[in-house]
């Protein structure tokens, strides 16, 4: 009975400490890398990318088929023209008599064909070299939906930081705000201080408890927006207070943006060149394609080579109509040109020039406003380092102020109102330090969010 009870006592310990465990960013960031729908699909789409390259370079393979049947049927022949309008049509092979007969017998025929594009003019380089940048593409979107989520990871996980700390800070004031009221009761009941005192100090107690649901309000919603960009099920998440015991080392640097290194910036680029692989791929098609060919054919009839002479000499047996008895062989090489083909593409390409166009547009979009985000980085960051300074100050004039003001109170020598001020003043300075810390980290991953290295801020940890 005894092993049983220290047994419960381990298991709720466990999870106690199990449901309290500290999350870190680096933990968010990989669950949320391994379970986002987004990066999963995108993932996918760079596999599916890499097989289609491989396809198109076994498109360059010769085509090699075999083919095999066996008819019944009759072989009246006749003198005329024929053209194999959509390949409707018999190739039946007789003698052309002078009347109908309805003989029949069995036939068949045996086949095989290699047919080689072996030359091609660029034709078949440029859709491999088209498959090539198009891998690359979409390995660069991958890369950059990864750097995305990277990012709003970890503005996710310091909102959620700064929600906590608000919350701590709205327990302290409401703590704060309950010793006062329990003075301000004793002392109306002896007589020390007017009613209306104690009734005053009940307000800022509910004041101060509206603010905690308020707060407590707040980090629901940055928890669950953590969540959902983790891509896991619903759960309390506690943060690491790292954020709040120092700042960035590197906080102040002189990197700029780069289209080699910003993913995002990346991704446009290739974009860009498979565009201008397609203009190339294009223009390939103004020219012809020379093949080569080869067939081995083997026929058999249940018609025998007198029946023009001899309508009785034929068999309807089928072993006589399928057995090979004529082999005939063709090698040769060919050319194709479609002379009209240069007159539409002429246009594709035109078109696909334009999208080009397009497309570095946008790129240049996205430069410009990369450049601007880093300039706004900079100045937050000049001016939340500031405010980083102050916040410390603040505080620790406003606490003094809440204790001389809170002394005096006890004391009958000042009223309730001037200690309700130096209270709001202390909870305010605690709740500026919080976000005045937590906005140095968000200034910063700003920055790096426009340099396009996210490493510059996970190797702060």
């Amino acid at each position: 009975m005894c092993f049983k009870k220290i047994t419960i006592l381990f298991f709720m310990i466990f999870a106690s400490v199990s449901y309290s465990q500290t999350l870190s960013l680096k933990e968010a960031i990989k669950t949320g890398l391994e379970n986002f729908g987004s990066i999963k699909a995108k993932n996918n789409y760079a596999n599916a990318s890499r097989e289609t390259l491989k396809q198109t370079r076994r498109d360059y393979l010769p085509n090699l088929n075999l083919s095999a049947q066996q008819d019944y049927g009759t072989i009246n022949g006749q003198n005329g023209p024929l053209y194999g309008f959509n390949g409707l049509g018999t190739a039946s092979s007789g003698p052309a008599l002078t009347e109908q007969n309805w003989n029949a017998a069995f036939g068949a025929l045996y086949l095989a064909n290699v047919n080689w594009d072996f030359f091609t003019f660029g034709k078949t380089q440029e859709k491999i070299n088209l498959a090539k940048i198009d891998v690359q593409s979409r390995e660069n979107d991958l890369q950059q939906e990864r750097f995305q989520q990277e990012i709003k990871i970890s503005s996710a996980y310091l909102n959620l930081l700064a929600s906590q700390r608000l919350l701590i800070s709205q327990q302290k004031n409401l703590s704060r705000t309950e010793v006062f009221r329990k003075n301000a009761v004793a002392r109306v009941k002896n007589g020390l201080l007017a009613g209306v005192d104690s009734t005053l100090a009940t307000a800022e107690v509910s004041k101060a408890k509206i603010a905690l649901n308020l707060a407590k309000n707040l980090v629901k919603e940055q928890n669950n927006k953590l969540v959902d960009l983790m891509g896991i099920a619903p759960q309390d998440i506690v943060t690491d207070t790292v954020f709040v015991n120092r700042i960035p080392k590197n906080i102040v640097m002189d990197e700029k943006a780069s289209d080699s290194l910003h993913p995002l910036l990346q991704f446009y680029k290739t974009k860009i060149d498979y565009s201008n692989q397609q203009v190339k791929l294009y223009k390939r098609f103004y020219y012809p394609t020379m093949s080569a060919f080869g067939v081995l054919q083997t026929r058999a009839s249940g018609f025998n080579a007198n029946y023009a002479l001899d309508r009785n000499s034929f068999s309807r047996n089928y072993l006589d109509g399928v057995n090979p008895d004529r082999s005939n062989y063709l090698v040769g090489i060919g050319i194709s040109w479609n002379l009209t083909t240069p007159f539409r593409t002429s246009k594709q390409v035109s078109a696909q020039k334009f999208v080009s166009q397009g497309l570095q547009e946008e790129y240049n979009q996205a430069d410009r406003e990369l450049k601007s985000q880093l300039t706004l980085a900079d100045d937050k960051i000049r001016i939340t380092l500031d405010n980083y300074v102050e916040a410390p100050i603040q505080v620790k004039a406003a606490a003094q102020a809440y204790l001389q003001k809170s002394t005096l109170y006890k004391n009958g020598l000042t009223d309730l109102t001037d200690l309700t001020q130096t209270l709001f003043i202390l909870n305010r300075a605690e709740i500026d330090r919080d976000i005045v810390n937590n906005n140095v980290w968000q200034s910063y991953l700003l920055k790096v969010a426009a340099i396009g290295n996210f490493d510059l801020f996970i190797n702060e940890f």
